[in-house]
This record gives structure tokens, C-alpha cells and sequence, in this order.
């Protein structure tokens, strides 16, 4: 996707169907819908994909992601990969994120192969696997011969402020072929720099902020249960679409 009339394109990393509603009402160009965000996010619910793409008019990409850990996976995990692409297929979402590597670092091309002829007629986004390749220049060529849209990355580093450098480099080579997403620790302050460091046209962001639960009781004794939550805040889409109006 090339930029929009507002400008460089706003992807929004929606955590939930609620997530996915804010983002949307806050100005975003697309979401990135999945589960999880605190363990890299999962391919979300059935029940969330289908609830979103009823209610959203934005493009909705789903992560296809069967669980956390690493991106090493088995032909049991490949198949349930298949069969989310074919629900992505069947509610009409527009785009999915996929990515997988074999025990060496390298594109796993044979799997990637068939998930990307799984989506076919969808946009297809090479996700943040990419950043942990052992070769980003091979890897960039790899995803560009599978036939991705683009790739989100941080620049091979913890955030893509301090990997502005190499995404620098991924934008120059992939030119023409491959539009790259950065992605990570972006905030409104901070995103009109990366881009001028940068040259991409394409940013990803979760805009998320704490929601305090509403819940009057709370059991002492469930020391682990985590009552509040992170979700897309629509003040800071919006302060992100502003950001970028300028950038």
C-alpha cells in the first residue's frame, strides 16, 4: 500500500476487537489484528475476526501466528497456519501477516511458499521473524521472490529508533518490490524522526495504554491474575495521525 492522502500510512496493532474499534475511531489506516501483544502477539479468535471485519471499514490484516516462541514450525503448527488463512480467506479480511524461519536463521521458503499461495488474492505482510534472520540482505531477497507486500521490521534491533539505520538500508534495496513497515517502540514523539531517518512509507504501532477493570472485588489469593489491561487508545492514534501529518 502506498501512502495514503493524509500521508505515510498508520498500521495499527489491534489486541482485541475493542483494540481494533479504537484504532479506527482514533484514524488509523489499516490494523494488524491478533492477540497477545505481550508475547509478540497470536493469531486472534474466530469470533474476533469475524466481529471486526463486520464492524470495521479500514483493512484488516490478521497475524498469523500460532503461538509465541519462536518462528521454527511443524507440520502440526503449519497446518493450523493454513487453516487460519482459509478463515481469513472466508470473512473477507484484506491482508495476513505470516512469517517462519528453519533452525539456521534462513527463510523457511517451503513453508512460507504455501502459506503465501494460501493468501492468495490478499496482501501479505512478512512479520517480525524477519529481524531475527542470520542474513537480513538473503532474507530480503527471499521474501521479495515469495511474493510478501511488504515486511515490518525494527531494523534487526529492540526498537526501530535504534535500528533506523539498517530499515534505512532495507528501503533502498527493496525499492520498487517490497514496501517496508517499521515497527516498534514508535510513539507520536518520536515517529516523524524515524521517517525522516528512515524513508519509509509504511509505520506500525500498538497506541496502547492501561484500562483499569472495572471489577469491585478482586481475590487477594490470585496473586498472578492481572486485572487491568493494555488496549488501543484512540487519543494516541490520533496524536500518531497528527504526528505523521507533519512528519
Amino acid at each position: 500500500m502506498s501512502p495514503s492522502a493524509r500521508g505515510t500510512v498508520l498500521e495499527i496493532a489491534a489486541n482485541s476487537h475493542l483494540s481494533a474499534l479504537a484504532a479506527q475511531a482514533g484514524g488509523a489506516d489499516r490494523i494488524e489484528l491478533c492477540e497477545n501483544l505481550g508475547e509478540g502477539g497470536t493469531t486472534p479468535s474466530y469470533g474476533t475476526l469475524a466481529m471486526t471485519r463486520e464492524r470495521l471499514s479500514i483493512p484488516i490484516f490478521v497475524l498469523i501466528r500460532p503461538r509465541a516462541g519462536d518462528f521454527l514450525y511443524d507440520t502440526r503448527e503449519a497446518e493450523v497456519m493454513l487453516h487460519d488463512i482459509a478463515a481469513c480467506r472466508q470473512l473477507g479480511c484484506d491482508g495476513v501477516v505470516i512469517g517462519a524461519l528453519d533452525s539456521a536463521g534462513n527463510i523457511d521458503l517451503p513453508l512460507c511458499r504455501e502459506l503465501v499461495a494460501a493468501a492468495s488474492g490478499m496482501q501479505v505482510t512478512f512479520h517480525r521473524a524477519f529481524d531475527a534472520v542470520r542474513d537480513s540482505v538473503q532474507a530480503l531477497e527471499d521474501i521479495a521472490a515469495l511474493g510478501c507486500h511488504r515486511v515490518l521490521t525494527s531494523g534487526g534491533q529492540a526498537d526501530a529508533v535504534r535500528g533506523a539505520t539498517a530499515i534505512s538500508g532495507y528501503v533502498r534495496q527493496a525499492a520498487g518490490r517490497l514496501a517496508i513497515l517499521a515497527g516498534a517502540g514508535l510513539t507520536p514523539a518520536n515517529v516523524a524522526g524515524l521517517i525522516a531517518a528512515t524513508g519509509v512509507a509504511e509505520v506500525h504501532a500498538s497506541a496502547k495504554a492501561r484500562r483499569a477493570s472495572a471489577m469491585a472485588f478482586r481475590n487477594p489469593a490470585l496473586t498472578g491474575l492481572e486485572y487491568d489491561r493494555q488496549e488501543t487508545d484512540p487519543a494516541i492514534v490520533a496524536a500518531f495521525r497528527e504526528a505523521l501529518a507533519t512528519a
